[in-house]
């Protein structure tokens, strides 16, 4: 995996130096960030406040990030600026900036949600919320909202709310997957899944729940029609947003990441049939927290 620190590289300006990033034994038990299993895959650590980003030069964006929630201290009303940048840390050609969002249908979409890192010292929070908003932080996604999209956003609105509500500690990973098959757009591959592992205690012991999104296109002849029409140089059709809970296994199996000991404290109990392994969300109400 040979991940690299990336907050003082040669050369480049010492902006961002004192960010001491995501705490792998935030939680109590150490939870560490997701990376690469294979060695030929190089990512850069690049740390924010209370979050880390592990970035892939050769994809241009982040393999995983990784982010500490401190319920307790959350500033929810801190103003919101998008103002995004570069991260000074890299080369700005590594990283996907104004050039794939510009003039189409395709948002900025946070990694690390704004908001979950924002709190603290009123200074403090301002600068997490700032940091969350570079380019390193971002992948793309359609601005098209329908049920499974808002059932995403309302994922992470939940576990924030919880976290805020119960004055508890959470981590949250979270990514894009990255294949090899992603369609690419403007010299970027676009992320065709995203995964989400929240990781808390319950009763005294580690727990952890993983989720993935799904924006690729449905199979159908409706779908393979778009696909054949679609105007050129348009971003690749997408969609419609499934939201599932799935093992954390598979998230470690679809995206080669290493989940330290998360697969072995999941939530979800094991299916009773193959086609369930993945369970499609509806509604809040059908997700498990509880083993």
């Amino acid at each position: 995996m040979n991940p690299s620190d990336a907050s003082l590289p040669p050369g480049r300006p010492a902006a961002l130096a004192d960010r001491t990033g995501y705490d792998e034994a935030f939680l109590g038990p150490v939870v560490p960030l997701a990376l690469p299993v294979r060695d030929t895959i190089e990512t850069v650590i690049l740390p924010y406040t209370h979050f880390t980003v592990v970035f892939r030069p050769d994809r241009r964006l982040a393999a995983s990030t990784a982010v500490c929630i401190e319920g307790r201290q959350l500033l929810l009303d801190t103003p919101r600026e998008d103002a995004w940048a570069f991260d000074p840390r890299l080369p700005e050609e590594q990283q996907a900036g104004d050039e794939i969002y510009r003039n189409n249908s395709l948002d900025r979409g946070h990694l690390v949600r704004r908001l979950d890192p924002v709190w603290g010292p009123s200074a403090t929070a301002a600068q997490a919320n700032a940091d969350t908003f570079h380019f390193t932080n971002a992948a793309p996604q359609v601005d098209v909202f329908n049920q499974g999209k808002e059932l995403w956003q309302g994922l992470e609105n939940y576990l924030l709310e919880n976290a805020a509500h119960y004055e508890r500690k959470l981590t949250v990973l979270t990514g894009p997957v990255l294949q090899d098959s992603d369609p690419p757009y403007r010299g970027l591959q676009v992320p065709l899944r995203f995964w989400k592992v929240a990781a808390f205690m319950q009763d005294g012991a580690l727990a952890a729940a993983a989720y993935v999104l799904d924006q690729s296109p449905d199979l159908s002849r409706d779908a393979d029609r778009a696909l054949a029409g679609a105007t050129p140089g348009a971003p690749p059709p997408l969609g419609p947003y499934r939201t599932y809970q799935v093992p954390v296994s598979d998230v470690a199996e679809i995206t080669e990441l290493e989940f330290g000991p998360l697969p072995d404290v999941d939530v979800m109990p094991p299916p009773r049939a193959p086609e369930e392994r993945w369970r499609r969300l509806e509604s809040h109400a059908d997700m498990v927290l509880h083993p």
